[in-house]
């Protein structure tokens, strides 16, 4: 599954890491769903599955050019860098313009699923009784999870290392997001939110060579869940790989259709209008996470009313977001006809 790259090529493969590790942090948005549109989705996960006893066996015994070689290791590092990168500077943006434009935030990334669906849908070879009916079951489980009450917060370690194992689906299988799994395990806030920014600022401290927060208890807590919830993530990510390498090599077909109906489903969640509820504690009143948010417990979803341009706006933005995945997609599709050909 490796392939020779380009310079062009590493520079886009980093992109998309990017883009990503932005998409994993929205509720709603799944990262392999960018994985699938933009062409490396079964590279990304053959090259999980090389992650296994051989790799440490390698590892074990010093061996790390092989060990670089045999994991696809330029392809997961660029990705992997791209990720990084997102979730220090885009997935920033992101959240500041969640907070000024949010309409049409979540109308760019409804048209972007929709786009999704369409170029998946288009590329899938023949639809019988049997792929409709994985297509059904997909879309019911989407949503589903999507209509599921979220649990409350729990740093618990064994809690925290199980949410990086399911929390790290959004990667792996798209359609189901991550962090809104996160959400409905009540962990959202604590794993993406809390504990990334006290990272932020820890690598911010190390670079100024200020070691003051190894006396912060809450600093070294958020640290040590972040630590637990990446040791899970990196077990799920390697497991769940396994299995769908298997489903990809023997059930394709219903394994892509299962996918596009998982898409499908969480439209619901992503639906542009809607208003957040949040939690409310003992005392009655909207809990606040440990940096002065409110602690997002679901969406209100509503049908808008035409009379405002505020929503011919966002269906402008749900139009671009279509046209935004299917040129990507289109881009890919003929770049890889290009390299095929030379």
């Amino acid at each position: 599954m490796q392939q020779t790259r380009t310079l062009t090529d590493k520079v886009l493969l980093v992109l998309k890491g990017l883009a990503m590790g932005a998409a994993n942090k929205v509720p709603g948005i799944s990262g392999g769903v960018v994985a699938f549109v933009a062409g490396f989705y079964e590279e990304f996960i053959y090259s999980l599955q090389k992650i296994n006893l051989k790799a440490f066996k390698l590892l074990i015994n010093g061996r790390f050019r092989s060990l670089y070689q045999y994991v696809n290791g330029r392809f997961l590092g660029l990705l992997i860098l791209g990720m990084l990168i997102s979730y220090f500077s885009v997935s920033k943006l992101l959240d500041l313009l969640m907070l000024e434009y949010e309409l049409f935030v979540w109308a760019s990334f409804f048209g972007m699923i929709i786009g999704s669906i369409y170029y998946i849908s288009m590329d899938f070879e023949e639809w019988s009784q049997r792929s409709l009916a994985f297509v059904a079951m997909g879309i019911m489980a989407g949503l589903a999870i999507s209509f599921l009450e979220p649990a409350r917060e729990n740093d618990n370690l064994w809690f925290v290392f199980f949410c990086g194992m399911v929390g790290v689906s959004g990667m792996t299988l798209p359609g189901l997001s991550g962090s809104f799994i996160l959400i409905l395990l009540g962990n959202y806030v604590l794993l993406l939110v809390d504990s990334v920014n006290a990272l932020y600022d820890t690598i911010a401290d190390l670079f100024l060579l200020d070691f003051s927060f190894l006396e912060n208890a809450e600093r070294m807590r958020l640290l040590k869940v972040m630590t637990v919830f990446a040791l899970g993530s990196l077990a799920g990510l390697v497991s769940l790989s396994h299995l769908l390498g298997f489903v990809l090599k023997h059930y394709k077909k219903d394994t892509y259709a299962t996918i596009i109906g998982f898409i499908t489903g969480s439209l619901g969640v992503v639906w542009p209008w809607k208003e957040k509820i949040y939690q409310i504690g003992a005392d009655g009143n909207i809990m606040i996470d440990s940096t002065g948010n409110k602690v997002l417990d679901n969406y209100d979803r509503y049908f808008p009313s035409f009379s405002f341009s505020e929503t011919w706006l966002a269906i402008f933005f749900i139009i671009l977001g279509a046209f935004l995945v299917l040129g990507m997609a289109w881009y890919e599709k003929k770049n890889s006809k290009i390299k095929s050909v030379q």
